[in-house]
């Protein structure tokens, strides 16, 4: 026991200017420019609650460009159903914003617009496309996500009706657990305005979603595996491009793997 406190103390002796040096040192500068990259497999590409897909797989992946004063953009694509969008293959959003933190609380403002390369194939008179602002607020693990809709909702409309100021409200939290473990918890609304007359048979215009699940770091290697429980409350809100068609907001098990670069 001697032997190791003087073996500890010669250690910390000779390790004295080291420790002096690193905390006059000056600490390392954030770079003002940031790029990330993202990929992603889906077992189904859920938006809101509503397969993109028809229930089936999809590849994803974007990229980010952040600025140390809090700006941002990026840019995000996924496969979709070409007859859902009317001839689009792909969805591709571009988005920009603002972030800021004050202390544990966080600050995010911004638009996106989602764009369908090829739509008015099938049906020149539909065109899917969206563009909306956003603001939202994070404390600790949960944040809280306001979307205003400046477009009609996806090209949705009607002859006198369209839906121009359609609004969501995103309510997300990430609950990180040990090893690499996270749960996962989010409950959405969406409001189609005008919906209730532009589909006449379901006489709604607004639905709950929601997702339940988990992510685990695959042995810390950053390559990030999902499974969560998705569905929504009116599985029927919105339907799917097979024929015939089916509700596009039923209740599954969707599972993901991805990583961010």
């Amino acid at each position: 026991m001697k032997k190791a406190l003087i073996a500890a103390a010669v250690a910390v002796a000779c390790s004295a200017p080291l420790l002096a040096a690193a905390q006059t040192a000056a600490p390392a500068a954030t770079p003002d420019h940031t790029f990330s990259g993202n990929l992603t497999i889906a077992s189904d590409y859920r938006f809101r609650g509503f397969s993109q897909t028809d229930y089936q797989p999809a590849i994803q992946g974007g990229i980010d460009y952040s600025h140390s004063s809090g700006s941002y953009l990026g840019n995000w694509n996924s496969n979709v159903s070409s007859t859902l969008y009317n001839g689009a293959p792909i969805e591709m959003d571009f988005y920009g914003g603002y972030k800021h933190s004050f202390g544990d609380f966080g600050l995010d403002v911004g638009a996106i617009h989602y764009y369908y390369p090829g739509t008015g194939e099938y049906n020149p008179d539909f065109e899917a496309k969206n563009f909306e602002a956003y603001i939202g607020g994070s404390w600790g693990p949960a944040s809280v996500k306001y979307y205003y809709a400046f477009t009609d909702f996806f090209g949705v409309k009607a002859p006198g009706y369209d839906t121009k100021g359609s609004q969501y409200v995103d309510i997300s939290a990430t609950f990180p657990l040990a090893d690499g473990f996270a749960v996962v918890a989010h409950a959405g609304w969406q409001f189609v305005k005008n919906y209730e007359n532009i589909n006449t048979a379901l006489n709604k215009d607004n639905v709950w979603d929601f997702k339940l699940g988990g992510t685990w770091d695959i042995m810390g290697s950053g390559w990030i595996l999902g499974a969560f429980w998705v569905g929504t409350s009116e599985k029927d809100f919105f339907t799917t491009a097979e024929v015939p068609s089916r509700g596009a907001g039923k209740n599954s098990l969707v599972a993901t793997v991805g990583k961010t670069f």
